[in-house]
């Protein structure tokens, strides 16, 4: 229970081998999540007033984001604002079902035993004609499953280069010009995800996804594969450093300016150097393959 319910054998074997720097879309056999995750399912977690109100966000473009009190009562998820809201034509966006749904925290977990990465899953119910969110990229790869519907997606080449959480994410750097320059060239790809297809969009991509179909509501979900990097390499690299006596003392505040501080920096660059120098990299790579297979956040 892995990608294989994401994705066909050779979707699978594209993230894998090589992993997809352009997005690729995909027909996929029925499985295990489009039997289980159905739009029905999804409603009726709604219904029950099961879904925490941190992880609900209702937005019809070009608006922000609603307000919890918009869709809450006494403190809790109101089912009956949510629908209203949806029939107005709202996206309701299900946050984070790896946490709430038992049958998707084992479809992460595997997905994560299987590639080393940790992931999420977002649930998007979009009504007819209307348009959640708007041009923007993420930081990491999703997997997009088109669960019911027709979902256009739009894309555009990556504005700026592999972008991570803490830098280069779209909202850190945005432009008012970014928008109209996109819709004056148009899209570079542009594809209408229907039920049953599955995409793949690499990190960076800009996407301006809506419902083209007036009569016909999309139910899609986006399975976020937090990729590793370098740098979270190097923060395992260093992160046994705390373990050192020198690297937890004090800087006094008189060496927090000028050419102390600068002394400092330089001794505490020379101190790293040789502690890696030092360390037993076999062993390392150990603690950083159970880090891979268990951690769930990090901060890159």
């Amino acid at each position: 229970m892995s990608l294989s319910n994401l994705l066909p054998e050779t979707g699978v074997a594209d993230l894998m081998t090589c992993w997809p720097d352009e997005p690729r879309v995909y027909q996929r056999d029925t499985t295990e999540l489009d039997r289980t995750v159905t739009s029905a399912f999804l409603n009726d977690y709604i219904a029950t007033g099961c879904v925490p109100a941190s992880e609900i966000a209702v937005v019809r473009a070009p608006g922000p984001s609603l307000n919890r009190d918009a869709f809450m009562t006494n403190g809790r998820t109101d089912p009956d604002k949510l629908r209203k809201l949806y029939r107005n034509g709202y996206t309701l966006r299900l946050g984070n079902l790896q946490r709430v749904i038992p049958f998707m925290a084992r479809i992460s977990r595997a997905i994560q035993e299987e590639t080393g990465y940790s992931n999420y899953v977002h649930a998007f119910l979009t009504p007819p004609g209307n348009q959640g969110l708007r041009h923007h990229w993420d930081q990491q790869m999703a997997v997009i499953v088109q669960a019911a519907g027709v979902k256009r997606w739009q894309l555009w080449r990556p504005q700026v280069e592999a972008p991570m959480r803490e830098f280069n994410a779209s909202w850190r750097v945005w432009r008012e010009n970014y928008i109209p320059d996109w819709e004056a060239a148009g899209p570079d790809a542009e594809f209408d995800l229907r039920a049953g297809q599955s995409l793949l969009l690499p990190r960076g991509w800009v996407h301006n996804p809506y419902v083209a179909d007036i009569d016909e509501d999309s139910v899609h979900l986006t399975f976020a594969i937090r990729e590793r990097t370098p740098v979270w390499l190097a923060e395992k690299l260093i992160a046994g450093a705390m373990e050192e006596p020198a690297f937890r003392r004090i800087i006094p505040p008189r060496d927090i300016s000028g050419v102390a501080l600068a002394e400092r920096v330089h001794e505490t660059r020379d101190a790293l150097v040789k502690y890696l120098a030092a360390l037993d990299v076999d062993e390392l790579a150990l603690v950083v393959r159970q880090a891979a297979l268990t951690e769930l956040e990090y901060s890159t």
